[in-house]
């Protein structure tokens, strides 16, 4: 069953990533995946070079994607030993926001019947021990949220799509914060939103984390494919 979804990206066109309206800031981050070889390079030229954490024997693996590649996650496991993997660039002043406008986002491929309760895309910071920001795949419906947590009342703020992306075919996803507007973006479309304080900040000392929170048991593993995730603030 694994190697048969991942067989599937090599036949599919690389998504053009939609532009998310409004979204004008500094890229902060960017990876593409092309030529992966051990680390993996900040592509926007600010230095957050992503290294591999894993447990259990996890790892990820290239897959073409279009003209280039994406990176594959291990699969759905109900194990207690299950592969765990992430890619973590070290914590930078850069990455947090404060109170600034901010937009993230990735291109995702998600196979039916890999969802799970939850699953990290993209993050920087944790919602019980600091601020973060995030988009993750919720439930077994596989549908994308966007996610806040202010530095000063760590209540975590929610912008949930109305639509699912486990379905086995490429979307951009986006997540865009603009003013007291938190809003999810699927293909360029707008998705669900929530309003947020204008006074929410994240800063914290985490690292950058893509697939998974860490390389521990805990970690929202990510069970499909990722390419083109991106970061801007401002």
């Amino acid at each position: 069953m694994r190697s048969r979804w991942f067989a599937v990206l090599a036949v599919l066109p690389a998504l053009a990533t939609p532009t998310v309206p409004g979204a004008d800031g500094v890229v902060t981050a960017r990876y593409t995946f092309n030529g992966r070889s051990g680390a993996v390079l900040d592509e926007s030229g600010h230095g957050h070079t992503l290294s591999i954490v894993s447990g259990h024997g996890g790892a990820v693996r290239s897959v073409v994607h279009g003209p280039g590649t994406a990176l594959a996650f291990p699969a759905r496991c109900a194990t207690a030993d299950c592969p765990h993997v992430a890619l973590q660039a070290p914590t930078s002043a850069d990455l947090n926001p404060g109170t600034k406008d901010l937009a993230y986002g990735a291109d995702v491929l998600l196979p039916v019947g890999q969802t799970s309760k939850g699953q990290n895309v993209v993050q920087k910071g944790y919602s019980t021990t600091s601020s973060q920001w995030k988009l993750q795949i919720d439930g077994l419906a596989g549908r994308p949220s966007c996610v806040l947590v202010d530095v000063h009342k760590p209540a975590i703020r929610i912008a949930t799509s109305t639509v699912s992306v486990a379905d086995g075919r490429w979307h951009a996803l986006a997540c865009r914060r603009a003013g007291t507007t938190f809003g999810v973006f699927v293909d360029g479309v707008p998705r669900g939103s929530t309003t947020v304080p204008a006074s929410l900040s994240v800063a914290n000392d985490r690292p950058l984390s893509i697939g998974g929170k860490g390389a521990f048991a805990d970690n929202d593993q990510f069970n499909g494919a990722l390419d083109n995730v991106w970061v801007e603030i401002g």
